[in-house]
């Protein structure tokens, strides 16, 4: 993928992830960030089960689940 397209699936992926996690987003630049750090926990994540997601969808909803998971987990530290 080209580093344009990392950066439109991160901002995808982070919008989602702030959606489903807090109704809302980050901005432009906070969603790229939450999105592409997302895309490498999901990717881990989807690794340590034996899941494989090939394309553009099947990384975005890689990218998406990794910054669920990168969001839960900062609610908890911030509690």
């Amino acid at each position: 993928m080209s580093f344009v397209l990392w950066l439109i699936l991160g901002a995808i992926a982070g919008w989602a992830a702030g959606k489903i996690m807090r109704g809302g987003g980050f901005g432009l630049i906070g969603n790229i960030v939450v999105g592409i750090i997302g895309g490498v926990i999901g990717g881990w994540v989807f690794g340590l089960l034996g899941l494989e997601a090939g394309g553009f969808i099947g990384s975005l909803v890689t990218a998406i689940v990794g910054a669920v998971i990168l969001l839960y987990v900062g609610s908890l530290i911030k509690k």
